[in-house]
Protein backbone atom coordinates (compact mmCIF):
# COMPACT_ATOMS: atom_id res chain seq x y z
CA UNK A 1 0.00 0.00 0.00
CA UNK A 2 1.15 3.49 -1.12
CA UNK A 3 2.40 5.66 2.11
CA UNK A 4 2.12 9.18 2.28
CA UNK A 5 3.76 11.98 4.34
CA UNK A 6 1.29 14.17 6.40
CA UNK A 7 2.99 17.51 7.57
CA UNK A 8 0.69 19.36 10.18
CA UNK A 9 1.19 22.63 11.72
CA UNK A 10 -0.81 23.74 15.42
CA UNK A 11 -0.58 27.23 16.53
CA UNK A 12 0.20 27.06 20.46
CA UNK A 13 -0.43 29.96 22.65
CA UNK A 14 2.75 29.17 24.14
CA UNK A 15 5.19 31.66 24.89
CA UNK A 16 8.09 29.76 26.64
CA UNK A 17 10.10 27.13 24.37
CA UNK A 18 11.52 25.37 27.37
CA UNK A 19 7.92 24.05 28.46
CA UNK A 20 7.08 23.24 24.78
CA UNK A 21 10.69 21.85 23.82
CA UNK A 22 10.34 19.33 27.29
CA UNK A 23 6.88 18.72 26.10
CA UNK A 24 8.25 17.30 23.11
CA UNK A 25 11.52 15.77 23.86
CA UNK A 26 11.70 14.16 27.46
CA UNK A 27 9.81 11.17 28.36
CA UNK A 28 7.89 13.09 31.31
CA UNK A 29 6.65 15.51 28.65
CA UNK A 30 5.52 12.74 26.27
CA UNK A 31 3.66 11.15 28.84
CA UNK A 32 1.68 13.86 28.96
CA UNK A 33 0.16 13.88 25.62
CA UNK A 34 1.50 11.62 23.39
CA UNK A 35 1.82 8.07 25.41
CA UNK A 36 0.72 6.60 28.80
CA UNK A 37 4.46 5.65 29.50
CA UNK A 38 7.47 6.35 27.94
CA UNK A 39 11.34 4.99 28.13
CA UNK A 40 14.40 6.67 26.82
CA UNK A 41 17.88 5.75 27.27
CA UNK A 42 20.46 6.15 24.83
CA UNK A 43 18.59 7.33 21.87
CA UNK A 44 16.37 4.55 21.74
CA UNK A 45 12.75 5.20 23.03
CA UNK A 46 9.67 2.42 24.07
CA UNK A 47 6.43 4.15 23.68
CA UNK A 48 3.10 2.72 25.88
CA UNK A 49 -0.46 3.21 25.73
CA UNK A 50 -2.69 0.68 27.64
CA UNK A 51 -1.53 -1.92 29.35
CA UNK A 52 -0.96 -3.94 25.90
CA UNK A 53 0.16 -1.52 23.14
CA UNK A 54 4.08 -0.69 22.60
CA UNK A 55 6.47 0.98 19.78
CA UNK A 56 9.97 1.53 19.99
CA UNK A 57 11.86 4.26 18.36
CA UNK A 58 15.21 5.42 17.56
CA UNK A 59 16.40 9.31 18.09
CA UNK A 60 17.59 10.09 14.30
CA UNK A 61 18.14 13.66 14.67
CA UNK A 62 17.71 16.33 17.33
CA UNK A 63 18.76 19.80 17.74
CA UNK A 64 17.65 21.40 21.20
CA UNK A 65 14.74 23.93 21.09
CA UNK A 66 14.20 23.09 17.62
CA UNK A 67 13.22 19.57 16.56
CA UNK A 68 13.59 16.39 17.17
CA UNK A 69 12.82 13.01 14.85
CA UNK A 70 12.03 9.76 15.61
CA UNK A 71 12.57 6.22 13.35
CA UNK A 72 10.17 3.65 14.10
CA UNK A 73 12.04 0.29 14.55
CA UNK A 74 9.04 -1.88 12.89
CA UNK A 75 8.76 0.88 9.64
CA UNK A 76 11.16 -0.65 6.96
CA UNK A 77 11.08 2.16 4.86
CA UNK A 78 14.58 4.45 5.31
CA UNK A 79 12.54 6.74 4.53
CA UNK A 80 9.80 7.21 6.96
CA UNK A 81 10.25 8.76 10.50
CA UNK A 82 7.56 11.54 12.69
CA UNK A 83 9.17 14.95 13.62
CA UNK A 84 7.76 17.33 16.37
CA UNK A 85 9.26 20.56 15.34
CA UNK A 86 8.90 23.62 17.52
CA UNK A 87 9.21 27.24 15.58
CA UNK A 88 8.29 30.80 16.48
CA UNK A 89 5.57 32.64 14.67
CA UNK A 90 7.52 36.37 14.47
CA UNK A 91 3.86 38.11 13.98
CA UNK A 92 2.37 36.95 17.06
CA UNK A 93 5.45 35.56 19.46
CA UNK A 94 3.64 32.25 19.88
CA UNK A 95 4.96 29.10 18.69
CA UNK A 96 3.78 26.72 15.80
CA UNK A 97 3.87 22.95 16.67
CA UNK A 98 4.81 21.36 13.33
CA UNK A 99 4.43 17.38 13.06
CA UNK A 100 5.95 15.00 9.93
CA UNK A 101 4.68 11.30 9.83
CA UNK A 102 3.53 8.99 7.01
CA UNK A 103 0.45 6.89 6.92
CA UNK A 104 -1.57 4.69 4.30
CA UNK A 105 -3.17 7.15 1.46
CA UNK A 106 -6.06 5.58 2.82
CA UNK A 107 -5.28 6.01 6.84
CA UNK A 108 -4.23 9.69 6.18
CA UNK A 109 -7.48 11.42 7.31
CA UNK A 110 -7.75 9.26 10.74
CA UNK A 111 -4.27 10.09 11.23
CA UNK A 112 -4.89 13.54 10.87
CA UNK A 113 -7.77 13.12 13.68
CA UNK A 114 -5.50 11.46 15.67
CA UNK A 115 -2.80 14.08 16.17
CA UNK A 116 -5.13 16.67 16.46
CA UNK A 117 -6.35 14.83 19.67
CA UNK A 118 -3.06 14.57 20.76
CA UNK A 119 -2.33 18.03 20.19
CA UNK A 120 -5.26 19.07 22.31
CA UNK A 121 -4.01 17.08 25.48
CA UNK A 122 -0.89 18.64 24.59
CA UNK A 123 -2.15 21.87 24.86
CA UNK A 124 -4.83 21.45 28.34
CA UNK A 125 -1.64 19.53 30.30
CA UNK A 126 0.57 22.64 29.28
CA UNK A 127 -1.56 25.48 29.42
CA UNK A 128 -1.64 26.89 25.60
Amino acid sequence: MERQKVHLEYLLNATSKSILWTAISTPSGLEGWFADRVQSGNKHVTFFWGKTEKREADIVALRAYSFIRFKWRDVESPREYFELKMTNSELTNDFVLEITDFADVADVADMRELWDSQVETLRRTCGF
